[in-house]
C-alpha cells in the first residue's frame, strides 16, 4: 500500500507572528538574566534628605550660649588660639556681611569661627589682634579645619587676610566621594548622618556680620555651624586619606586630652 505523504500546513500570518513573538521573547529573555538591574542596592546612589524631610527630624542641640566665647583682647585671642592648636582638629567656617547691589564687592569675611568638642570661639575681625590670630590659625598646618563648602571661602580669605587656607577637610568632598550628588551642606548632612535637623534662618544668615556687636542669635548660629561640621565628621567614621587636603589619621579623629581651659572665664560678648 503506498505511503501517504502528509504535507505540512502552510503557516498563516497569525501563526507566523506568534512564532516570531515567542522567538524574540526567548532570545532576549535569556540575555536579560545576565544584565544587572540598575535599581539594585549596589547601583543606587545615596540621596540626601530634602529640606522638608529634615525639618521633621529632632533639632540639633548644639552648644549652649555659655560655651560660646568671643575674644577681644590680644591675651584672649592668643589663649583661644592655644586651645585650638592643642586640639589639632576644629570645626571651621566664616561669615560675611551680605551684598545686595549688583557689582557690589564683599569686604568679608567679617567673622571666623572655630569649634572644639565642647566650645566655640568667634573671632570678629574688626579687632586688629583677633584678625592677626585668626589669619595665623587659618594658615596653620597644625590644626585641621573641618567644614562644608570651604572652597567658597578661599577667595575672601586671601583678599581680606592675605593668607591661604591650609589643612582643610571639606565634608562636601567626602560626601561626593561616597556617592552623593552635588553640594550637600550642613543641613542635609546633619539629617543623613545624625538623623537630626539643623534649622537655618535667613534673618540670621543674611544679617550684618560686620556689626561691632553680634546678636545672641548670630553668635549661636556661627558657633553651631562650625560645631555641627565637627560632630558630623566624628560620626562619619572617616578612613585614612579620605580628605581633600591631607590624609586624616585615625588618631586625629579622636578627642585629644587638653590642658585646663585658659579662657574658661572669658566674658561672652
Amino acid at each position: 500500500m503506498p505511503t501517504k505523504t502528509i504535507k505540512p500546513k502552510p503557516k498563516t500570518r497569525r501563526s507566523v507572528a506568534a512564532w516570531l513573538a515567542r522567538s524574540v521573547a526567548g532570545f532576549f529573555g535569556k540575555r536579560v538574566k545576565n544584565v544587572p538591574n540598575p535599581k539594585t542596592a549596589e547601583n543606587v546612589r545615596p540621596a540626601a534628605l530634602t529640606k522638608a524631610e529634615t525639618a521633621l527630624l529632632p533639632p540639633f542641640g548644639g552648644l549652649s550660649p555659655d560655651r560660646i566665647y568671643v575674644p577681644k583682647t590680644k591675651a584672649e585671642c592668643e589663649a583661644a588660639a592655644d586651645e585650638i592648636l592643642a586640639a589639632g582638629v576644629a570645626g571651621f567656617d566664616t561669615e560675611a556681611k551680605p551684598t545686595f547691589k549688583v557689582g557690589e564687592k564683599s569686604t568679608g569675611p567679617h567673622v571666623v569661627q572655630f569649634a572644639l568638642t565642647d566650645r566655640a570661639f568667634i573671632f570678629q575681625l574688626h579687632h586688629g589682634e583677633c584678625q592677626k590670630v585668626a589669619a595665623d590659625l587659618i594658615a596653620s598646618e597644625r590644626v585641621l579645619k573641618v567644614g562644608f563648602g570651604l572652597r567658597n571661602d578661599h577667595g575672601q580669605i586671601r583678599s581680606r587676610l592675605g593668607v591661604k587656607l591650609h589643612d582643610v577637610l571639606d565634608l562636601d568632598h567626602i560626601f561626593r566621594k561616597r556617592g552623593y550628588k552635588g553640594q550637600i551642606g550642613v543641613r542635609a548632612a546633619m539629617g543623613a548622618v545624625l538623623n537630626l535637623s539643623f534649622p537655618k534662618s535667613k534673618s540670621i544668615t543674611k544679617s550684618n556680620w560686620a556689626a561691632t556687636k553680634l546678636t545672641p542669635g548670630q553668635l549661636r548660629y556661627a558657633a553651631n555651624d562650625a560645631y555641627a561640621a565637627l560632630k558630623i565628621m566624628e560620626a562619619m567614621d572617616l578612613k585614612p586619606g579620605e580628605s581633600s587636603s591631607r590624609g586624616l589619621s585615625s588618631e586625629s579623629c579622636k578627642n585629644k586630652p587638653r590642658q585646663q581651659s585658659a579662657v574658661a572665664r572669658m566674658a561672652r560678648s
